[in-house]
């Protein structure tokens, strides 16, 4: 099936769905219902409370596969919600749903054949690739989405960002290809068992595609607008520490900082041990500390992140130069 058009927010909804009925998978994550009428995909969407933009970057990519769309315009609740939504759908719907097919063909198969245990390890294989599909699912719920919602109230975390998950975010259907495969080579049907083991290899395939689709919007749109909410954050956190720098009365009491503690301010920013900065300024691992508890004391900034706003609020260093 190919898509003519990428669909816009005037379009008729249902035009959509009867030229790409997959999508209705996508109507249920989103929490659109059926009976829409002649409501164009705007008025749908805005009837069950749905960001029009977001649900037109999801479609029009599993549509199209396109990367067309403008961070800015999505909304990180919006496809949140459509992921915890799809998770729901998947784990306790289509699982089950496919595993009762796929049963049901076993056993008629084991009732007309000689038992050689083809048939009950195929079973065993659907259910260890359940049992990865909620490992991977679950982590998401418990460590992810939870994330997530934190930041979206403006409280990122320290110790978790959305590159952690990325880099984690493994192929997780592995174990369904090889059951496809397993089904086709050596599950031998007659015409009596055929059409059963055929159904259940159709909504295998099914499983997969939807996976797949899924595991790209994650990648190809979460990913990146999660990423961006991130940087803007601490953008907009580091500015409103550089203006209270700024605007700050200066104490007289204050001490000013020398030159080599200018340096060593530096060394700090860049990640550097004692040891480091001591060997970068030719000077010993003590000095190197004392310069850092004399800092500590004339600054009263006694943390490498305080460190490096003073440091880019003075310019002793530039952002754009430092490593996220």
């Amino acid at each position: 099936m190919k898509a003519l058009k990428m669909y816009e927010a005037g379009d008729k909804m249902i035009s959509l769905i009867r030229d790409n009925y997959n999508i209705l998978q996508s109507l249920n994550s989103f929490g659109i219902s059926l009976g829409f009428g002649d409501k164009t995909v705007d008025e749908a969407c805005q009837a069950n409370n749905v960001d029009t933009a977001t649900f037109l970057a999801v479609v029009n990519f599993t549509i199209n596969k396109t990367n067309d769309y403008d961070l800015e315009s999505l909304s990180a609740s919006t496809l949140l919600h459509y992921l915890e939504a799809g998770h729901k759908y998947y784990l306790e719907y289509q699982l089950p749903f496919v595993r009762r097919e796929l049963e049901n063909a076993i056993n008629f198969y084991h009732d007309n054949h000689e038992d050689d245990g083809v048939a009950k390890l195929i079973l065993e294989l659907y259910d260890q690739y359940s049992r990865e599909i909620h490992k991977h699912m679950n982590y998401e719920e418990k460590t992810l989405f939870p994330y997530i919602n934190k930041l979206l109230e403006g409280e990122p975390s320290t110790s978790y960002n959305i590159d952690a998950f990325a880099k984690k975010h493994t192929e997780a259907d592995k174990s369904l290809k090889e059951l496809k495969s397993l089904i086709i080579k050596y599950l031998p049907t007659e015409a009596t068992d055929n059409n059963r083991l055929t159904s259940a290899l159709y909504f295998i395939y099914n499983n997969e595609d939807w996976l797949a689709n899924h595991q790209e919007v994650e990648d190809k749109l979460f990913v990146p607008l999660i990423r961006k909410i991130e940087n803007d954050l601490k953008s907009e956190r580091i500015n409103t520490a550089l203006s209270a720098f700024a605007n700050a009365d200066a104490d007289p009491a204050n001490e000013s900082i020398s030159e080599r503690e200018k340096e060593v301010i530096i060394g700090v920013v860049q990640g550097m041990s004692n040891k480091e900065i001591a060997e970068h300024l030719c000077i010993s691992v003590n000095t190197a500390i004392t310069h850092r508890k004399n800092i500590a004391r004339k600054l009263q900034i006694h943390s490498p992140a305080g460190l490096t706003i003073y440091a880019i609020a003075n310019g002793l260093v530039e952002i754009n130069k430092l490593s996220s």
